[in-house]
């Protein structure tokens, strides 16, 4: 009994660090990078008030490593633990699960590399501005590899969602929840459209 109360709120506490603050962050990293397609001068000064931003290390570790880190240890223990539920849930409900798991994985290797690739590299003497995102995707695999995984980012983000509602009972019914496949879906298409616009501008 007290092994399943803990799973429940270790599921809710992973399924809302997942919108706030990853969602969050997830969606003003996208709006920084957009910049990039009014050029490199616009994305420069985006990137450059983030980073003067006061308290800056300990808002991230905070506000974005340490969710990032739970939510993707714990979304993998699901990941490998759970499964589908034909009898409760659509056969597309079950494919949209099975996808978040899989993107799931994907973005946290993506973040991994991103970080390591762009935010890291000031440590290392680099300026965090566009001829950094530009000298990475200008290599053809890196660019291919970048919106691969930015689709798979913005899929689990938006899917999440559902989830989201779901666990936290906001979406009891069926039909609120097949009419809330149709916005999750908007916000995937929007979303990914601002994120590979984003990529496409550092061409």
């Amino acid at each position: 009994m007290a092994y399943s109360k803990n799973q429940f709120y270790l599921r809710r506490l992973h399924s809302l660090l997942g919108v706030v603050p990853i969602g969050a962050f997830l969606c003003v990293h996208l709006i920084v990078n957009h910049q990039a397609t009014k050029g490199a001068e616009a994305f420069n000064q985006a990137a450059g008030f983030m980073e003067s931003l006061p308290f800056l290390v300990v808002m991230e570790i905070l506000f974005i490593y340490l969710p990032i880190l739970y939510h993707a240890i714990y979304g993998i223990y699901i990941a490998f633990t759970a499964n589908e539920n034909v009898g409760h849930y659509s056969l597309m409900r079950n494919w949209m699960f099975f996808l978040q798991r899989v993107t799931g994985i994907l973005t946290f290797i993506f973040i991994a590399i991103h970080v390591y690739q762009t935010h890291l590299q000031k440590y290392f003497g680099h300026e965090i501005d566009y001829d950094l995102v530009n000298d990475i995707v200008s290599n053809p695999l890196w660019l291919i590899f970048y919106i691969v995984c930015t689709v798979a980012v913005t899929f689990h983000f938006s899917n999440g969602l559902w989830s989201f509602l779901v666990t936290w009972g906001v979406l009891q019914s069926k039909r609120s929840q097949q009419m809330f496949t149709f916005v999750s879906i908007a916000v995937f298409l929007v979303v990914s459209y601002i994120g590979i616009s984003a990529i496409l501008a550092f061409v």
